[in-house]
């Protein structure tokens, strides 16, 4: 089985199809809304992991997203992504909650380790919830820690 669950909320859709593609072959389960109102909804019916929004759009942008999410009940982790040069922007999006904010435009290396950064945050809070943590080999690693099974085995 897949990793964890991404919503990807972005407009343009040759970023968000290349966004796609790296984050899909890094082992994620990715759900993809092209503007906010949709975004928002989908997060709302499918609780993913992570979403990563862009912060212009149409229809409605990341900062109303970013409120949306931070009500539900779990919230999911947020990478902000942006093309905009403002301290105030970034200030606001880190006020409401933003787990990393990335500004474009930026190397998919940088996404990727931006996201497994941001994920880790859950499994080690897990962790100290009585789960395993997972094991390390002590190499690098581009895509998820450790991966989600289906069946009697052991996940």
């Amino acid at each position: 089985m897949a990793g964890e669950t991404i919503l990807l909320i972005e407009d343009d859709r040759e970023i968000s199809s290349t966004l796609q593609r790296v984050l899909e072959s890094a082992g994620y389960r990715l759900q993809v809304a092209n503007n906010g109102v949709d975004g928002r909804r989908i997060a709302e019916v499918s609780c993913p992991d992570l979403v990563i929004t862009d912060m212009m759009m149409p229809r409605m942008g990341g900062f109303p997203v970013l409120e949306a999410l931070k009500s539900q009940i779990k919230p999911p982790r947020v990478i902000m992504i942006t093309a905009n040069e403002g301290g105030r922007h970034k200030a606001y999006a880190e006020m409401l909650g933003v787990d990393d904010y990335i500004r474009k435009p930026f190397a998919m290396d940088v996404l990727l380790e931006a996201v497994e950064r941001v994920l880790k945050k859950d499994r080690d809070a897990g962790s100290d919830k009585g789960e395993a943590k997972p094991e390390s080999s002590g190499t690098p690693r581009r895509g998820p820690i450790r991966r989600r099974t289906t069946g009697d085995g052991p996940a």
